[in-house]
């Protein structure tokens, strides 16, 4: 649907997601957070409590699970002052991190965070529009990590933070139902990961925020100790060492007179190394499927994969009158990418276009919404991708401020403390 920051992450919970195939256990992950959720730069300092799930459902053709279902919980000053607790929970995987606010310094946080849970490690084989279900395999694991917050410029209003962050990472993987019998899965893989990342402004964990600005870079190595050979007689490969580079530049407006709301984004990325595990992968429209999210509607989820692109996308929803709890929305996105070594394709250029309707209720807690999607370039027998996503958000806290005061009482205030509310992790 609309585009979303988080973003790519900082811990296990917010890196690309790779979906298992067929069987129960596809089901069982499609209920799962598994690796989605909004991405942060600093310690948020703001209690936020939502829910959030998402479903696509291929219209032509069988594709891997698009789905997800969590609950974000970010509690400041708990379990003391000075500190904060972030939660990201759902069904079977579990992500957190206890924040230190100016543990370091004045403006340097400190952060700790443990993640671990079902599925969150599984892969599914895409290639030219086709779903190898039979060398798509499932995948569990758990993450520790220590994170540094730096705050460069602590009396402007828009923040400029740098994050450094270290984490081991422990995979385990197995085949599914599906999954072909002369196939052999990756050994379990322990890797260490680095990110370092300078971001400027920020986005809150909504699916249509009233204002966003960002401005992120961030470069991420990975370390397997398990590196090797897998597949049908070792004829795929993970790489010892990997190394990622990429940046988005963001924008969300929120019209005060008609409400109309607008978000663009350009997304760019490059590797070094990349292998299936660590190679972009763009396709699909839900928002809080991975730290950032690479859309294409209408295309399966991770459908495309590339060691380098750059990807435009843009959604805008407008309110059927004033007041109106109805909204049309639309959305789109264009990229160029120079693909993965054995996912070629006649072109390098892909697009998507897709519509729908949203619904929210006059608190503001409740956002619902279906949308149609359409992917041009999307290798289908019967032409284009076509999907259709459901989204629903509960935001806990918005509930409690309308019974705190009626609806058309309740004017939200834009500054001048805006940029403190961009922050969501």
């Amino acid at each position: 649907m609309m585009p979303s920051s988080n973003q790519p992450h900082e811990s296990t919970v917010f890196r690309r997601i790779r979906r298992s195939g067929g069987g129960w256990a596809a089901w069982l992950a499609a209920a799962a957070l598994l690796r989605s959720g909004p991405a942060a730069a600093q310690i948020d300092p703001h209690l936020r409590r939502v829910v959030q799930t998402g479903y696509t459902l291929p219209l032509h053709e069988y594709g891997p699970i698009a789905a997800y279902a969590f609950y974000y919980h970010n509690r400041p000053d708990f379990p003391r002052t000075n500190q904060t607790l972030r939660l990201a929970l759902s069904p079977v995987y579990v992500d957190g991190e206890l924040g230190f606010r100016e543990l370091i310094g004045p403006q340097t946080d400190f952060a700790v965070g443990l993640a671990g849970g079902g599925f969150a490690d599984s892969y599914a084989e895409l290639r030219r529009g086709n779903f190898f279900t039979g060398e798509s395999f499932v995948g569990h694991g758990f993450e520790g990590s220590a994170s540094v917050y730096h705050r460069f410029n602590p009396e402007r209003r828009l923040p400029v933070f740098g994050i450094l962050r270290a984490s081991m990472h422990q995979a385990f993987y197995a085949k599914n139902d599906d999954t072909a019998s002369t196939f052999h899965v990756p050994d379990d893989q322990p890797d260490f990961r680095l990110r370092v990342g300078v971001q400027a402004g920020g986005r809150a964990p909504y699916l249509v925020p009233r204002l966003a600005g960002e401005l992120k870079v961030v470069y991420d190595y990975e370390h397997r100790f398990n590196a090797g050979p897998y597949g049908f007689n070792g004829d795929r490969w993970l790489n010892a060492d990997t190394h990622r580079y990429w940046g988005r530049a963001l924008l969300a407006y929120t019209f005060p007179q008609t409400e109309h709301q607008f978000e663009v984004s350009l997304t760019a990325g490059g590797s070094v190394n990349a292998d299936r595990f660590s190679m972009y992968q763009l396709g699909g429209s839900l928002p809080f499927i991975s730290e950032v999210p690479l859309y294409l509607p209408g295309y399966h989820l991770d459908e495309i994969s590339a060691d380098r692109f750059a990807l435009f996308a843009g959604s805008y929803v407008l309110p059927l009158w004033r007041e109106s709890c109805w909204a049309l929305t639309a959305y789109g996105a264009a990229g160029w990418v120079d693909y993965h070594s054995g996912f070629e394709q006649a072109g390098n250029f892909h697009s998507g276009a897709g519509g729908g309707i949203l619904y929210r209720s006059r608190s503001r807690a409740w956002l619902l919404g279906v949308t149609y999607g359409y992917g041009f370039q999307a290798i289908r027998a019967e032409g284009g991708g076509q999907s259709v996503t459901f989204v629903l958000q509960y935001d806990v806290d918005a509930d409690v401020k309308f019974h705190r005061a009626p609806f058309w009482k309740w004017k939200p205030k834009m500054f001048p403390k805006i940029w403190n509310g961009l922050l969501g992790r």
